[in-house]
């Protein structure tokens, strides 16, 4: 099985309560580092103008880039359900490594706190959460249902197997596990 994450574009009014229920589930600190990400996306000259907001977390990917370019083996992909996991023990740190993590990911998934010596950390599917069935925190403090998650394949028979949307480009080297419900401009 390979989860992944469903977003509706249509449906997301960029209120950040996903983000804020991710750093308040994981302890993360304020400031830039942010597990989950809304995007804000504008086009056009008044009075045709088009916005859109998109989530950003890490997209748990088929064939994560991340993974082989660690120089520790501190990322790794789970067998039994495809998340994508970093292990902050084995993570050698910003003032050692050269975040070729990174560099690597298109989506910018992993990141390093501010602080001196800080391990590489990213979204986790709230795998604390996932081991006792439940879904991830982001998915279930979203208030407009814009957000949903599963199994890949269960999802993409759900809400269908669109796999871009404003703001997103789908790579076919990482194939991110997520489906979209596009918002027409």
């Amino acid at each position: 099985m390979q989860v992944g994450f469903y977003f509706d574009q249509t449906r997301c009014i960029g209120c950040s309560a996903c983000a804020v229920a991710c750093k308040d589930w994981h302890d993360i600190p304020a400031g830039p580092e942010k597990w989950m990400k809304v995007l804000y996306n504008e086009e056009g000259k008044f009075p045709h103008i088009f916005v859109s907001y998109r989530i950003n977390p890490c997209f748990h990917c088929i064939d994560p880039v991340c993974i082989p370019v660690c120089p520790v083996g501190a990322i790794a992909k789970r067998e039994e359900d495809g998340i994508v996991t970093v292990d902050s023990n084995k993570c050698i740190g910003n003032e050692e490594c050269d975040s070729k993590c990174l560099k690597a990911c298109p989506y910018d998934a992993p990141q390093f706190g501010t602080e001196i010596g800080a391990k590489m950390r990213k979204c986790n599917y709230c795998l604390d959460r996932h081991l006792e069935g439940k879904l991830p925190t982001c998915i279930e403090s979203c208030r407009t249902r814009a957000l949903d998650a599963g199994s890949i394949e269960e999802l993409k028979q759900k809400y269908g197997s669109i796999k871009e949307t404003n703001n997103f480009i789908y790579s076919e080297r990482t194939k991110p596990s997520v489906v979209f419900n596009p918002k027409e401009k």
